[in-house]
């Protein structure tokens, strides 16, 4: 059961980003930003279609829509980064940048995953985040180191959702077992690559990093924010309202 754990986990982080970032459709600042983050969110969810399937097959019961659309709250193994709310432009494109720059550096060490159709996964889903990575940077600049007001906007941001990154790279028995069985990597062993993405990104940006802190948010274990439930809501009522439906 431990692999199919370990696939939970990454395939919850793109669902719910992806249904988070699908909440900026016909909202976004201008025309091509809204289209940009529809298709980050249709790879999202594409990435997370393929992880769940693979998730379910090894577990041996229902499909990747009974993943997404039948578990509760408790059930979901992302990060509580992903399910935080969208805030404003500024607040998005922090959390985007934080984010895709880990998923650079997991899909970049998973093509080596001793489980073929992982490290198939990760080949593909590296070529996306790849994409979501610049998009995500090049914003970060031009807000960061734009006007007085946009600057404000992107430190508020950063100072609110810095302490969420420490998650991404807490390990615990789920990882380690992936990680000795040569299916997945320790988180911890991505920080560093990702410091590397991210510290002079910050730099050039004009931010300042918050001072360090010993919070550490527990969504991969299950113990979410309030926010997830209003996700889900919304996510799985028609599947709730209608169980077994077909189209």
């Amino acid at each position: 059961m431990q692999p199919a754990n370990y696939l939970l986990r990454l395939g919850d982080n793109p669902l719910i980003l992806g249904q988070r970032l699908a909440e900026w459709c016909g909202h976004a600042p201008v025309l091509e930003e809204d289209i940009a983050l529809t298709n980050i969110a249709l790879d999202l969810i594409g990435q997370a279609r393929l992880l769940l399937a693979h998730a379910a097959a090894l577990q041996g019961t229902g499909d990747e829509d009974s993943l997404a659309f039948l578990r509760d709250v408790e059930g979901f193994r992302n990060v509580t980064l992903v399910e935080l709310p969208n805030g404003d432009y500024a607040h998005t494109t922090v959390r985007n940048a934080l984010f895709f720059a880990y998923q650079c550096e997991l899909w970049q060490a998973l093509q080596a995953s001793h489980d073929a159709q992982l490290a198939a996964i990760a080949a593909k889903s590296l070529k996306e985040a790849n994409y979501h990575w610049r998009h995500s940077a090049d914003w970060l600049l031009r807000l960061g180191d734009g006007t007085e007001e946009s600057h404000a906007r992107a430190q508020a941001a950063l100072d609110e959702l810095w302490r969420y990154s420490r998650e991404l790279f807490t390990d615990d028995e789920v990882d380690a077992a992936a990680a000795r069985d040569g299916i997945g990597v320790l988180p911890s062993s991505l920080e560093s690559a990702w410091a590397a993405r991210i510290l002079p990104l910050m730099e050039q940006a004009t931010l300042t990093l918050p001072a360090a802190t010993t919070f550490c948010s527990r969504g991969k274990s299950g113990y979410h924010s309030e926010h997830l439930g209003y996700i889900l809501a919304e996510m799985q009522f028609m599947q709730r309202a209608y169980p077994g439906a077909k189209w």
